[in-house]
């Protein structure tokens, strides 16, 4: 029973994830959703702006802190270690729900595209984003990432593993592509509002502290990142290339 408990959360974790990600998608592009980003603004700027910081260094927060091994180690004392994941891929639903549900909109308008062409070329560029996003996940393990690899080994009573360090596609042109789509996501707009903005610059500033401990992490657990590392342009894409690790790397990561 236990075992089928924890498979049935961690699929409940996952639906409640894709469906806050499809909110997101309304809520930043403006349309199929009752309250997104830029709707009209309703009382003083300066009290919305401060509760819409607070929102977003709460996610910030919730995703860093949730993520840092020393904090995983403490939360599988509590909770099965074929739950950790989807608890922190549920936990992060949350706090997106609600941001949404308390974000204030600001008023205001930094810029309106105009020009039907630069229109179509940012809608593209969101939905690029978008597509982007989804397939970086699945060329790394995209059930892995979302807590599923990690209760369906459960289920069937094997025990759990981690994945090995590798650079598929993507990875080998940028280190970080699944960043590179969200800030396509969060830029790419033809009409862009204040709150839009605040957002943006937030979400981005997060997401580039976010890459020096993510990074700091898998250096701890995968030696040979750091050669990796020094081989593959962090944000802006090169040329795929074969990436080289160290034998010394190699056989450091075996002992680990």
């Amino acid at each position: 029973m236990n075992r089928l408990f924890s498979f049935l959360y961690g699929t409940a974790s996952y639906a409640a994830c894709l469906a806050t990600f499809l909110y997101l998608a309304g809520f930043v592009g403006n349309f199929g959703v009752p309250k997104s980003m830029d709707s009209p603004a309703d009382g003083p700027w300066q009290t919305a702006l401060m509760i819409d910081l607070g929102l977003l260094i709460l996610f910030a927060l919730q995703h860093s802190v949730m993520a840092r091994p020393a904090f995983k180690r403490v939360l599988t004392r509590v909770v099965p270690e074929a739950i950790e994941r989807s608890t922190y891929v549920l936990a992060s639903s949350v706090a997106m729900l609600m941001l949404f549900w308390q974000w204030r909109p600001l008023g205001g308008t930094v810029w309106d595209v105009q020009g039907q062409l630069a229109k179509v070329l940012l809608y593209g560029g969101y939905a690029f984003g978008w597509v982007l996003l989804l397939f970086a996940t699945f060329v790394i393990n995209h059930f892995d990432l979302f807590g599923l690899r990690q209760v369906w080994r459960h289920l069937f009573g094997k025990s759990q593993s981690d994945l090995e360090f590798g650079t598929p596609l993507l990875y080998r042109v940028v280190r970080h592509p699944l960043y590179i789509g969200w800030l396509c996501i969060f830029w790419s707009t033809p009409v862009m509002t204040v709150a839009h903005l605040v957002f943006a610059l937030v979400t981005t500033a997060y997401i580039f502290a976010a890459i020096q401990l993510e990074e700091r992490d898998l250096i701890a657990k995968h030696p040979e990142y750091a050669a990796y590392r020094q081989q593959v342009p962090m944000i802006v894409p090169g040329m795929p290339r074969r990436v080289a690790i160290p034998p010394s790397a190699r056989t450091a990561a075996v002992a680990k």
